[in-house]
């Protein structure tokens, strides 16, 4: 249960932010911006930075949510593992993969630029100081514009998990249990 309440849905009929992140995030207003909603000013600067990370970057999408599970998983982030699973799905990381990188365990599935990336977000999350080893092998793979997305996204998505966790957001319901719309599905 989130350690402060959600504010009042009342609240945000007809406001426009709360509208917005409805209509960008395909009618939802999921817990997180529900959460983020007590502040209009982070909200608004949260939407801009992890929109420009998530739509508006060049790193392949398969690399970016490698990464954000990963992270994920390091934080122990449960919300940010379960909300990235389909994208990461959406973008070829094979289900064996996604199980691996849950239980800390390595898999074929990953070639060597996957295996970086998750060096990378493991360096960046655990020890914050990146060994020159493990960001040679980014640069193996990886060109300077690939690099700092990545590292941006590995950044922002540590600050998602730290703030989920330390609020404990709670999870969405399972797509069975949400609510019905009037007059049908």
């Amino acid at each position: 249960m989130a350690r402060i309440p959600y504010p009042d849905p009342s609240r945000y009929e007809g406001q426009p932010l709360a509208e917005r992140i409805r209509r960008e995030r395909g009618g939802q207003l999921l817990n997180l911006y529900r959460m983020l909603l007590h502040s209009p000013p982070v909200t608004e600067g949260w939407l801009a930075f992890l929109t420009a990370i998530r739509h508006e970057t060049e790193l392949p999408a398969r690399y970016r949510e490698l990464a954000i599970l990963r992270v994920a998983v390091l934080n122990g982030a449960e919300y940010e593992f379960e909300a990235h699973v389909p994208f990461a799905l959406k973008e070829g990381v094979s289900r064996e993969a996604i199980d691996a990188l849950r239980a800390n365990c390595t898999t074929s599935d990953l070639d060597e630029a996957d295996r970086a990336v998750v060096a990378y977000a493991d360096a960046m999350t655990r020890e914050i100081h990146v060994p020159d080893d493990v960001f040679a092998q980014m640069r193996e793979h990886f060109a300077e514009r690939d690099v700092v997305e990545l590292t941006a996204t590995i950044a922002a998505y540590n600050c998602v998990s730290r703030f989920l966790e330390a609020l404990r957001i709670d999870l969405e319901p399972a797509p069975a249990e949400l609510p019905r719309p009037p007059g049908g599905s």
